[in-house]
């Protein structure tokens, strides 16, 4: 008896945790008081990853050959965040969707998990593939600054 409570608990715990993240994901995805790129074209994207890359460029001092990889990693950067909202333009009316009825639509809220997650799997390697491929292409010095704007020493992109 005692295990059966056990093994229950485990699981409520379980689903109670992903639910909240899912939860927690969508909504973070689905308020933005600024256009971060929410609803970027990839015209727009590209101009804007154009300016990122032009200022990591001049901090780090890349020369062409690392300036087109971290264009490339910014670009899987993107396929995945594309992959991973999928085809909703609103995330929010996907978490109202749970619950909008007498009980939470549990199996919407799994597809919903499934899909993210198989989004994360497929296009997580081709992230890593290309950041690997960026960091080990730069020299020493250029991996220590990367590191110590890692650490919180480095403010390249502070306002003010």
């Amino acid at each position: 008896m005692a295990h059966f409570f056990r093994r229950n608990i485990k699981r409520t715990l379980i689903g109670i945790f992903g639910v909240t993240l899912l939860v927690g994901g969508l909504t973070a995805c689905g308020h933005r008081p600024h256009d971060h790129g929410a609803s970027m074209t990839a015209e727009q994207y590209a101009q804007k990853r154009d300016k990122m890359v032009d200022r990591v460029a001049s901090k780090l001092d890349l020369n062409e050959d690392q300036k087109k990889r971290l264009a490339t990693l910014g670009d899987k950067l993107y396929e995945q965040r594309t992959a991973l909202v999928g085809q909703t333009k609103d995330p929010r009316a996907e978490m109202k969707a749970l619950v909008a009825g007498d009980k939470f639509d549990t199996a919407r809220a799994q597809t919903l998990i499934n899909d993210k997650t198989a989004a994360l799997q497929t296009k997580s390697p081709e992230v890593i593939a290309a950041l690997a491929d960026f960091y080990n292409s730069l020299n020493p010095a250029q991996q220590q600054k990367v590191r110590d704007y890692m650490e919180g020493r480095g403010r390249w992109f502070r306002h003010g």
